[in-house]
């Protein structure tokens, strides 16, 4: 595994989209990792140590922004290979979980990795993405009724928002709705800012997800 994450970092380093996405497909087809090892154990590591050297920092959210967009055509490649992983897990069917980005946040790759895990775990998922208007967050839950909402935060400012969807939601429902709170914005203070919220559950890993929903687990 360590080999592979340092081979892939110098195309991530190098900002070479074609080697970065060919090498880790190869990894994937030739079944050296999979989808669950690729996100948790280098792309998510990657993208959270991200950093910016140069001496003319203008162009750091530049090079911040090039290198979201391999990690994302990654993510998407790799979709039919989180098919064939729910597949071979044989995971039961959980219902439907929708996740989601408060108004206004609009970093949406965690939330969208995070998609896949729940994908993989037995879900029947709808990534809605970032920046989800209020009022037609509320109107879809009750057309498409999910089990789950997952609402992901990356930036601390935004957990008031996330606090109202998480209000508004428990008051607009009438079944057991479970609500999932995770991103870079709950890391640090988990257990306190998920009561914060208000939300069931805090997950950061797949296995978390796995869990929603048995007794006794909440962070």
């Amino acid at each position: 595994m360590d080999k592979i994450l340092q081979e892939f970092k110098v195309y991530f380093d190098e900002e070479n989209k074609e080697k970065a996405v060919t090498y880790i497909i190869s990894k994937l087809e030739s079944k050296e990792i999979d989808v669950i090892t690729l996100y948790s154990r280098i792309l998510t590591p990657l993208l959270n140590n991200i950093q910016c050297d140069l001496e003319d920092r203008k162009i750091c959210i530049w090079k911040e922004h090039v290198k979201t967009g391999i990690v994302r055509t990654i993510v998407e490649c790799a979709y039919p290979y989180v098919i064939e992983k729910r597949n071979q897990l044989k995971n039961s069917d959980k219902g439907i979980a929708a996740v989601l980005c408060p108004p206004d946040e609009y970093h949406d790759l965690g939330a969208r990795m995070v998609a896949d895990f729940f994908t993989i775990s037995g879900y029947d998922t709808v990534f809605v993405g970032s920046n989800t208007p209020y009022r037609d967050f509320y109107n879809a839950v009750h057309s498409v009724q999910p089990s789950v909402v997952a609402i992901s935060v990356s930036n601390y400012f935004h957990l008031v928002a996330a606090k109202r969807m998480v209000e508004e939601l428990k008051k607009a429902v009438s079944y057991d709705l479970k609500i999932v709170v995770g991103g870079y914005a709950f890391v640090g203070d988990e257990e306190n800012k998920l009561k914060q919220v208000g939300a069931d559950f805090y997950a950061r890993t797949y296995e978390d997800i796995l869990n929603i929903g048995k007794e006794g687990v909440s962070l």
